[in-house]
């Protein structure tokens, strides 16, 4: 008996990608060269713009096709604050273009676990959704607060998950035997903010960023991307330069960790025996 092999075989692979805006289009890239690699995900776990990548990849899109999607449906432009505007926003205007890629609309009908987290508002603290309408966790995942207007569900305000935590690997631990992190926010050192824009999105950088070491420690392997720094997160037109970034990142990664190295030399053990 090769119980090296069954070991190997039993390995479930975890996946926690970050919010962050379009940068999180990166997740997308990281994921195809794990992908292309030979790396499949039994779980993953996502904040915001994670989110989007986990449930679209659960719902059976390849990252490319989901890129596109992004593209095409302008879906990170929806998702855009209107600085000037008065009061807050909708952001359930998004809510048809998932519906529309996603018909379905339930956690339970994904091919793979997914975890959407979010921020319960009222009650202050964070909210692991698995179950129930995937839309509306979605886009409470993404619900950026003092811009738009919470999301409701049953009668529980929610916002950004990325508030309390924007790297969710939690969910994944106990469930998974590697787990992979994904995290698009680098922090560049910059001597000069020129815009107002610009100056919401560092302070935003800095607060999610302040317990980000303790939750890669959770993780088995990070995959950080350092030149997403200068791209702010509504930059949609860089799309397809993120998801390279992400796509070389997730190779040079796979290339040099011992970990994935090990799992992937035993799949290929096995498709040759």
């Amino acid at each position: 008996m090769n119980t090296g092999a069954d070991q190997h075989k039993a390995k479930k692979i975890g996946l926690a990608l970050s919010g962050g805006g379009i940068r999180g289009v990166s997740h997308l890239g990281v994921m195809q060269a794990l992908i292309d690699r030979g790396i499949e995900f039994s779980h993953i776990s996502g904040t915001s713009a994670g989110a989007i990548g986990a449930a679209f990849y659960a719902a059976g899109y390849a990252p490319k096709e989901i890129l596109q999607m992004i593209k095409d449906a302008k879906l990170f432009k929806m998702l855009r604050p209107a600085f000037g505007s008065s009061g807050l926003l909708s952001i359930l205007n998004a809510r048809f273009l998932i519906n529309k890629y996603i018909p379905h609309n339930s956690f339970k009908e994904l091919k793979i676990r997914v975890t959407i987290s979010s921020v319960d508002l009222g009650e202050g603290h964070l909210v692991y959704f698995t179950e129930g309408e995937l839309d509306i966790a979605i886009l409470a995942s993404c619900c950026l607060p003092g811009i738009f207007k919470p999301i409701i569900i049953n009668d529980h305000m929610y916002v950004d998950g990325g508030i309390l935590n924007n790297f969710p690997v939690e969910p994944l631990i106990g469930n998974c035997d590697l787990i992979i992190g994904s995290s698009c926010n680098h922090l560049p050192v910059v001597t000069e903010i020129k815009s107002f824009g610009s100056l919401v999105d560092r302070a935003a950088m800095i607060a999610i960023n302040s317990n980000l070491n303790t939750h890669k420690m959770l993780c088995d392997v990070v995959i950080e991307p350092h030149g997403l720094g200068g791209y702010g997160i509504f930059d949609t037109d860089a799309a397809d330069e993120i998801y390279m970034i992400g796509y070389e990142e997730g190779l040079r990664t796979i290339e040099g960790n011992d970990k994935i190295k090990d799992i992937l030399s035993a799949q290929n053990n096995k498709a040759s025996a």
